[in-house]
């Protein structure tokens, strides 16, 4: 029987709870996540309560600790997988990091394949799926996120076959050629398959998934849904927003404008050129900073008026590519300012460590142009940030055609990232580009983002999982079960007289205007009797 609604659940499963605990002089530290998916899922306006399962980012392996620590969470409504640190090594850094991530990245030749990461995988989505199983009851909904669990849905599919599953994929899925390369790429489509409804941030996205499903596992879609036994199952694109109006006020907060202030006297009267990104190989830093110095060479006329602010948040830079990338920045950043820097002016103020939220906003609402060329993005929210942020001041955004967000942001500089000419040339289109076609450009996009919100983005999800859902238990009404076949099968032998109709609606009466004017004709009455 099914709970009443105001008591079902929608349990929202990541790798990582939207909050981080850390262990201090015996002590345990609980700090709240401001991210994107946290910040929208957490203004989800639904009649369901709202529950949160992932890893709490910390290894322990005390039952003591643990249990403090689920105490702790239950408060917040949120639930603790731990995970062990080989798990960790091999689940997160393995297979998801060091397989799935460089492929769907286009980063083939990064791709390490070993069993034990793929095992270790397999380990970690079960798992989540016990977790899972241990709290929903009849009439939750189950919404997983992000390449870490994919397959996840399979595995609840199998176990709970009318429990409603939604799926978000917030990295690219590459063409079919690259995603067959991947020994586990049937395992992988089938997992996702588990859900009723799957979306990505892009058509392309939403179109490579289609092609590998129907050339792997041989399964024919229909615009955007396939069959599945006796259920359908619908891929969309829902590009993620951000919480527009909390940039777009962001200078009105005193932190924030305390923040403006001090960038300013950083930077002086420079125009300020702004990077943000984590250290990954694939948001192009490299391209980005020869597309700078080759800027730098070919205009004198900017030498000593225009910075760089590069911010790299540290990622995984015990990795060796990681590590190896790192190094070749510090080396090219090394090379732009031992040749350019003069007792004034530092061609590229570097910054290798994360900025509190106010400080990034203060140097998005600060920076002249922001220069955002990922070489492969799902979405990227910077992008989005930069432009929401601009309140009454000009600026421009340079972006990759590569990022998701250039679906939207057409008003912005779109490059080629791999072409350091086009990085060169878009630096001074947007330092020439007049002040008044700069706002005109940010007020076309703006109105986009702030129709376009990770809110709205959220609600858009659960409305379309509901909708799909409910198609889903319309077919497994008309499914006739096993049991059904026997008893029908029962009453055709004992009966005297047997009558089968197919295909009823319109067979036995003519249309009419009105239905209930539709009769036999005596013609075929007469054939009846």
């Amino acid at each position: 029987m099914l709970c009443e609604e105001i008591d079902m659940k929608l349990y929202i499963i990541a790798n990582r709870l939207p909050v981080k605990v850390a262990g201090t002089n015996g002590k345990f530290v609980f700090s709240r996540s401001e991210g994107g998916l946290a910040t929208g899922l957490d203004s989800l306006q639904t009649s369901y309560e709202k529950h949160w399962i992932g890893w709490p980012g910390i290894c322990t392996n005390e039952e003591k600790d643990q249990q403090e620590i689920n105490e702790k969470l239950q408060e917040m409504n949120f639930h603790p997988v731990f995970l062990s640190e080989k798990q960790i090594e091999n689940y997160y850094e393995g297979y998801s990091n060091s397989t799935i991530w460089p492929l769907c990245h286009y980063f083939y030749a990064y791709t390490l394949y070993k069993n034990c990461f793929w095992q270790s995988y397999q380990q970690v989505n079960r798992l989540f799926c016990e977790e899972i199983c241990r709290l929903i009851r009849p009439g939750d909904k189950v919404w997983i996120q992000d390449y870490q669990l994919m397959l996840l849905p399979g595995m609840l599919r199998k176990i709970y076959p009318e429990l409603s599953i939604g799926y978000f994929h917030h990295i690219p899925f590459p063409s079919y050629e690259l995603f067959r390369i991947l020994p586990e790429r049937a395992e992988i489509l089938k997992g996702l398959l588990g859900a009723d409804f799957i979306a990505f941030h892009t058509h392309d996205y939403m179109r490579h998934f289609i092609s590998a499903v129907e050339r792997v596992l041989h399964l024919d879609f229909k615009l955007d849904e396939v069959q599945i036994n006796n259920r359908m199952v619908r891929v969309e694109a829902l590009p993620m927003g951000i919480n527009y109006e909390s940039y777009h006020q962001a200078s009105e907060n005193k932190e924030v404008h305390q923040a403006i202030e001090r960038t300013r006297k950083l930077f002086g009267e420079h125009k300020l050129i702004l990077s943000v990104d984590r250290l990954d190989y694939s948001k192009g830093i490299l391209h980005r900073l020869r597309g700078f110095a080759t800027f730098l060479e070919h205009h004198a006329e900017y030498h000593g008026k225009v910075t760089l602010a590069m911010v790299i948040v540290p990622s995984r830079d015990h990795v060796g590519s990681y590590a190896e990338l790192k190094t070749k920045i510090d080396e090219e950043i090394g090379s732009i300012n031992g040749r350019y820097s003069t007792m004034n002016w530092t061609p590229v103020c570097y910054f290798y460590h994360g900025f509190s939220l106010e400080e990034l906003t203060a140097m998005y609402y600060v920076a002249d142009i922001a220069l955002v060329t990922p070489l492969r993005d799902g979405m990227n929210l910077v992008a989005k940030e930069y432009v929401a942020t601009k309140c009454d001041n000009p600026g421009v955004l340079i972006l990759s055609e590569m990022a998701g967000a250039a679906v939207e942001l057409t008003d912005a500089i779109q490059i080629n990232p791999n072409d350091t000419e086009q990085i060169e040339n878009a630096i001074c289109q947007a330092l020439e580009m007049p002040e008044e076609e700069q706002k005109q450009r940010l007020q076309r996009m703006q109105n986009i983002l702030s129709i376009q919100t990770v809110n709205k983005w959220a609600a858009d999800f659960v409305n379309e999982l509901n909708a799909t859902c409910m198609k889903n238990d319309m077919l497994r009404k008309k499914r006739i079960v096993a049991a059904s076949i026997a008893q029908i099968k029962l009453k055709y032998n004992h009966a005297k007289q047997r009558l089968i109709l197919l295909d009823y609606d319109g067979t036995l009466t003519a249309l009419k205007p009105r239905p209930e004017d539709a009769q036999p004709t005596p013609e075929l009455i007469s054939i009846l009797q």
